[in-house]
């Protein structure tokens, strides 16, 4: 009994249940470096929303509502999805952005119990600041490293 526990202590159970090779150095060296890059990024975007006058929630509500959208023009749902927030949360954070007069609310013409979100021309105009800055961003800095360490997983993990 003691020995099984040791050898079961001993192996990591991968998703698949079955039992597979502990974590390396160099996995956690990667895993490690993945989250810094990440952070790197979420922190280069949140200073750009600030310098437009936005919250990094604005800002990825606005990113929402203009590419997160199943077929269709996005909702108050839709926004609430894309942020993982609950509904209320993002109606209220909905108000404060259609107060800054960065989207719309519109009736949906078939069921009026709907509400469809749009950008204002001086939403649209942020976040294609917003936007073109994190593009340049990934481009210049992220992009190479992350790719980097996605490599790096796939020689650690044998894919």
């Amino acid at each position: 009994m003691v020995q099984a526990k040791k050898a079961q202590r001993s192996s990591v159970v991968t998703s698949t249940g079955r039992a597979g090779s502990a974590m390396r150095a160099s996995d956690y060296a990667a895993l490690a470096q993945f989250r810094y890059q990440i952070r790197s990024f979420l922190a280069f975007s949140e200073a750009a929303a600030a310098e437009q006058g936005l919250t990094p929630t604005q800002h990825q509500a606005l990113l929402g509502i203009k590419g997160f959208v199943r077929p269709g023009p996005a909702t108050v749902g839709d926004v609430a999805k894309f942020l993982l927030i609950r509904h209320h949360s993002a109606v209220e954070l909905i108000n404060r952005i259609e107060k800054l007069g960065l989207v719309s609310r519109v009736a949906d013409r078939e069921d009026a119990r709907r509400v469809h979100l749009k950008l204002t021309k001086k939403g649209e105009q942020k976040l294609q600041a917003l936007s073109r800055k994190n593009l340049e961003e990934l481009r210049r800095a992220a992009s190479p490293a992350l790719s980097r360490l996605l490599k790096s997983f796939g020689e650690s993990s044998g894919v």
